[in-house]
């Protein structure tokens, strides 16, 4: 007999645990697809939000997947296979950096400019318009906005977002400061069991085939030969097993269509290993 399936219903979703601090991209992109509403539990790595999640701690978690300039989070696929969860959603946020500083600070006194790794790369041509400044990477940009305010830093500065500046009271020295302003973070929504699709939606999985020649190219003609779009491809080493990927796949459509489920079948047959992380609406 088939175990019935439990879908979860995402308008009971009331807590969401996100990376970082108050004021982070994460947390904007949270209360984006929920509202202003829900509740948010910052947590200091991605692991704890699949913790949290499976611990029953919070409802659901949002995890960056990849940013339009800088590309994907690899942590985050590695989780995603570790941890079973279910992706139920997703959504696109337009990420617009800010320099902040403490409001009794000036640009001209500016020494150090603190931010994530990424956010400071992304702003680079911003930055060598400043050579006398030291740009000093941070565990998160929130988090480097939080540090400037405890600290009381009057000589330093953050790159974080407009939303850090007014959590944490700080002056806006300027904004908008990315090299590119088609800068967009794509953000997954995690939960414990899967949703419905009600509208067009997507599927994301993870496959593993032989190291053979010709094996990558039919483990993917299920979806080739059915016209189903492929979104992204990502490989990622099997721990232990050098030399041996995994494949994470974004795509058109959703289990309950049986074009996809057919690919799927289909593909089981063609691969080694495969895993379904979640049908979802698109963002």
């Amino acid at each position: 007999m088939a175990r019935r399936i439990e879908f979860l219903d995402v308008r009971k979703i009331k807590s969401v645990a996100f990376q970082g601090e108050r004021g982070a991209f994460s947390e904007q992109a949270a209360r984006k697809i929920f509202g202003r509403n829900l509740t948010t539990l910052p947590v200091p790595a991605f692991e704890d939000i699949f913790k949290l999640i499976t611990q029953r701690k919070v409802d659901a978690g949002i995890v960056p997947i990849e940013n339009s300039l800088q590309g994907s989070i690899l942590e985050v696929y590695d989780l995603l296979e570790h941890f079973h969860l279910y992706i139920i959603g997703e959504v696109k946020l337009r990420v617009v950096h800010c320099l902040m500083a403490h409001r009794g600070a000036s640009l001209k006194k500016i020494r150090r400019i603190y931010s994530h790794p990424q956010a400071l790369a992304q702003c680079r041509s911003f930055l060598g318009r400043l050579p006398e400044v030291e740009a000093v990477p941070s565990y998160d940009t929130a988090g480097a906005a939080k540090l400037i305010r405890e600290k009381n830093m009057m000589d330093a500065a953050a790159i974080a977002s407009a939303e850090a500046a007014r959590v944490y009271s700080l002056k806006m020295l300027a904004r908008g400061i990315e090299n590119n302003d088609a800068n967009y973070t794509r953000f997954l929504v995690l939960g414990r069991a899967p949703v419905r699709v009600n509208r067009k939606g997507k599927t994301s999985l993870i496959f593993s085939v032989k190291n053979i020649p010709g094996s990558l190219v039919t483990a993917l003609s299920p979806f080739a030969s059915r016209r189903i779009n492929l979104h992204k491809i990502e490989s990622r080493p099997v721990i232990g097993k050098p030399w041996q990927y995994l494949f994470y796949l974004d795509f058109d459509g959703s289990v309950d269509e049986q074009t996809c489920a057919d690919a799927i079948a289909e593909l089981r047959k063609k691969a080694s290993y495969v895993k379904v992380l979640g049908s979802y609406p698109r963002g």
